[in-house]
């Protein structure tokens, strides 16, 4: 099979609908903008949550909660995931992120505590959740922070 042998499945794409193409083609005349109005002018229409001058529901509603746009936002890593890692390597954000781990960087790593580390590591983070550090120095590993 080449290219330009390929086309789509049988009843999978459907001929686009002209418009205003006469009164035959049920959609002629006004061409399903009905008579007249601010609705059927070049650039006509209303801004998105335009009711009428009614006072709209985004204006009724009361603002809720709050975000904190200095929050320090990390990049969370549970150590069953360090289990990947040989023994005695050094982790940290840059090489998770070549391993592919974690995604974003955000502003900087925090290992947390779910599951077991079987492996000694060097761990490097901005923060440890508290059972985090315990468990990587059993294992006989480090954690430093960053």
């Amino acid at each position: 099979m080449k290219l330009h042998e390929l086309s789509p499945a049988t009843g999978a794409v459907k001929a686009r609908f002209r418009k205003g193409r006469g009164a035959g083609s049920g959609n002629g005349k006004t061409a399903g903008k009905g008579h007249k109005g601010q609705n059927a002018r070049t650039g006509g229409g209303v801004r998105p949550g335009f009711e009428g001058g009614q006072l709209p529901i985004y204006r009724k509603l009361p603002k809720r909660g709050f975000k904190n746009h200095f929050a320090t936002k990390y990049v969370n890593v549970n150590l069953e995931q360090l289990n990947q890692f040989e023994n005695g390597a050094v982790v940290d954000l840059g090489v998770l992120l070549a391993e592919g781990v974690v995604k974003n960087e955000f502003d900087g790593l925090k290992v947390l505590g779910n599951g077991e580390l079987t492996k000694a590591l060097t761990v490097k983070a901005a923060a440890f959740s508290a059972s985090a550090k315990e468990k990587i120095e059993a294992a006989g590993g480090k954690a430093e922070v960053e």
